[in-house]
């Protein structure tokens, strides 16, 4: 399907913004009402996008806050994961996807059916921390070193009296209690950002190439964010992997970082992104990252994710290049990117990131 096909709707005197949630992750799946500040922009019509589920608070926050720049377009979003929202984007049945993961090699090849021949960029909208929640009973601190991570979600550490644990904890009273090491069941950029850290950070206790798809069994596996959330925190002895936003009040673990421990947090996440080099990917405009995952800096927190908003670099009728080109102009504006960090605790991007990407969106046109 062309992008041609989704195309743009007959503009509407009052429109909503809705975000569209899918399956397990849809615990915002309403409209947001209008605002009533501002005097309202001048474009109209219904802009589609899928794909990240790490997005859905901060998605949330931002098509709240473009309601009140744009009241006469409605934007909405399936939180379908990453995997699906790239895909979603390949076949032309958004106009942008969502994603912790940037195109590879053979998807930048595929998405030009859709984008024509100049592809499409990665812009990085959103930067958060992946947590390590976990679940028990008596023991209110975790450290954990990069290895004995691995170990764990690897099932060659499966109870939590291991010595291994214990060497990371020496104060701590760990039970003999199995662990339920809990994965993605779906295709998901989380997963693939979690491997990513355990490659780099503990090669010789990870010997997995990272990818969208979990590789080992024998664990827990649970549908998108909010199954992880839902399993961890149900099941005493079990620990998992998640976009910061979504632990809530369960524990998670401080990462071991050179000699310390370190906490997530906005600012530990912001740390490892500023050390981190551009991908080279071969697209003008193109803002991916290859993120510094074994930095030994001290107070970066190293499990990172950078999320995208994949756009076209040509779209097939000039109004949805103008709504692309807005909506994710307003994301990584300072306001859209601080309504961000107050809904899901994420990382602003920086002013020379940001700039960055607004020159990468200038880059949008329509085209046949």
């Amino acid at each position: 399907m062309k992008l041609h096909r989704i195309g743009m709707t007959a503009a509407v005197a009052v429109a909503s913004l809705a975000l569209a949630a899918c399956g397990n992750d849809n615990p915002t799946g309403t409209s947001t009402p209008a605002s009533t500040e501002g005097e309202g922009g001048s474009l109209s019509g219904t802009l589609k996008g899928a794909g990240a589920t790490s997005q859905e608070s901060a998605m949330t926050a931002w098509i709240a806050g473009y309601q009140g720049v744009q009241p006469g377009v409605t934007v909405q979003y399936d939180s379908v994961g990453s995997g699906a929202g790239r895909e979603n984007l390949i076949s032309g049945a958004v106009s942008f996807a969502g994603s912790d993961a940037y195109l590879d090699d053979e998807e930048r090849e595929k998405v030009k059916d859709t984008c024509g021949p100049d592809g499409a960029m990665n812009i990085p909208v959103y930067i958060s921390p992946v947590a390590i929640p976990y679940n028990l009973e008596g023991v209110d601190e975790l450290n954990l070193k990069p290895a004995t991570l691995a170990m764990i979600f690897d099932q060659k550490i499966t109870k939590w009296n291991d010595p291994k644990i214990a060497a990371d904890n020496p104060d701590a009273d760990l039970p003999d209690l199995k662990i339920t090491a809990v994965n993605r069941s779906d295709e998901s950029g989380t997963t693939e950002n979690f491997m990513e850290y355990l490659s780099a950070a503990a090669a010789d206790s990870w010997s997995y190439e990272a990818d969208k798809a979990w590789p080992v069994s024998g664990g827990e596996a649970a549908a998108q964010t909010t199954g992880v959330i839902e399993v961890v925190g149900s099941t005493n002895g079990a620990i998992g992997y998640a976009d910061a936003s979504a632990v809530g009040s369960l524990q998670a673990a401080k990462i071991g970082v050179g000699e310390e421990f370190v906490e997530f947090s906005p600012e530990a996440a912001a740390k490892v992104v500023d050390a981190s080099e551009p991908a080279d990917t071969g697209v003008e405009g193109d803002l991916a990252l290859d993120l510094a995952r074994d930095t030994t800096e001290s107070g970066a927190y190293p499990i990172v994710l950078v999320s995208y908003h994949i756009v076209c670099k040509t779209y097939s009728d000039q109004e949805t290049a103008d709504l692309v080109k807005d909506f994710v102009g307003y994301v990584v504006s300072e306001d859209g990117q601080q309504a961000a960090s107050g809904a899901a605790g994420s990382a602003p991007i920086s002013a020379d990131l940001r700039s960055k990407a607004e020159q990468s969106l200038e880059l949008v046109k329509a085209g046949s």
